[in-house]
């Protein structure tokens, strides 16, 4: 999919073509599946499929295995740039790499896996303090899936600079520099099929019911009631934003760690209640949770020590009180006595 749009593009095509319309099926393909022919997608997908008209080799051409290249080298990079515990650092890692969420993804060229990697790199960005490369970083993810979107979003609230103070502006600046010239052009370039393809076909309101039907609690109540289909996305979707917009008014998260918990609290209830989902994509949730531990355990390199600093400090400070040779008092007369 992503390599068909990906030549298109680089043909000069649109890589979003209006598939249905009223439920009418306008391009009629016999050799695939007619949900192949959406691409669900946002724009910056379509650097992964670039080279496959190429002549270079295809086993070098194939997106899954520029998936791989590219997640590996970010995650690499991103890591190496945090200051945390080694077993939290490897932890992090391992889930990212080993747990079945991501190892068969990563086995069999899962288009979540740049996402998931650039939203690490943006995490650690915001983290350090650098507002405009996590925008950078999270603007990048958000031009490939909608799925970034709301890690993109919560992490105004914590973008701040090296002096401590709020960076949101800048923050957003560096969003809007990648997506804006990404994702405008092409969904002005021709509005219905983008709709159709990004949003109407994921949320199962296209002609053609989606792929993604994981006997999730979402997707079993529609398909047991669906002439509720419509009613209950719009409820869902006006919900889920009031119980957002109230939680962040009350308590709107600080720092890196708090961003990346409420982004997998909010990921891991959309999964559960949407009418079309996967379980695979249980990923992104599951890595949440573990780099807010991991980023709530590393150094912050513009403030004060770490808890474990702290702690060896004032332990090396009391066991020196302790070798400490307290002179004794001495009680009574000090003069020395004369001879007699």
């Amino acid at each position: 999919m992503v390599e068909q749009a990906g030549d298109r593009a680089a043909h000069g095509k649109d890589p979003y073509r209006v598939v249905d319309r009223n439920g009418q099926i306008l391009i009629h393909e016999h050799t695939e599946p007619i949900y192949e022919l959406y691409y669900p997608y946002l724009p910056g997908m379509v650097v992964f499929g670039f080279s496959t008209g190429s002549k270079v080799e295809a086993r070098l051409t194939d997106a899954r295995i520029q998936f791989l290249i590219f997640t590996s080298l970010v995650v690499l990079f991103a890591l190496s740039r945090l200051r945390p515990p080694t077993d939290a650092r490897v932890r992090a890692l391992q889930v990212l790499t080993v747990l079945p969420t991501a190892a068969l993804p990563l086995a069999t060229g899962g288009d979540d896996m740049p996402v998931v990697a650039l939203m690490l790199l943006g995490l650690v960005a915001l983290k350090r303090r650098r507002p405009l490369l996590a925008g950078l970083a999270l603007g990048a993810a958000s031009s490939l899936k909608f799925t970034a979107w709301p890690l993109a979003l919560l992490a105004l609230w914590a973008a701040s600079d090296a002096r401590c103070r709020r960076a949101a502006g800048r923050y957003a600046l560096g969003v809007m520099v990648v997506m804006g010239p990404v994702v405008l052009p092409v969904a002005l370039r021709n509005p219905s099929a983008f709709v159709d393809n990004v949003i109407r076909f994921p949320l199962g309101l296209a002609g053609v019911s989606s792929p993604a039907a994981s006997a999730l609690p979402g997707h079993i109540l529609v398909a047991a009631l669906p002439g509720i289909h419509r009613i209950y996305v719009a409820a869902v979707v006006v919900v889920g934003g009031a119980a957002l917009v109230w939680r962040l008014r009350r308590r709107p998260p600080r720092n890196a760690a708090q961003v990346a918990r409420l982004t997998g609290a909010v990921m891991l209830i959309a999964i559960l209640v949407a009418p079309a989902t996967r379980v695979g994509y249980l990923l992104y949730p599951i890595n949440l949770f573990v780099w807010a531990w991991m980023l709530g355990q590393a150094e912050d390199p513009f403030g004060p020590p770490s808890s474990g600093a702290d702690q060896l400090s004032s332990g090396s400070s009391h066991s020196s009180s302790e070798t400490v040779v307290v002179p004794a008092e001495v009680v009574g007369d000090t003069v020395a006595p004369t001879s007699q």
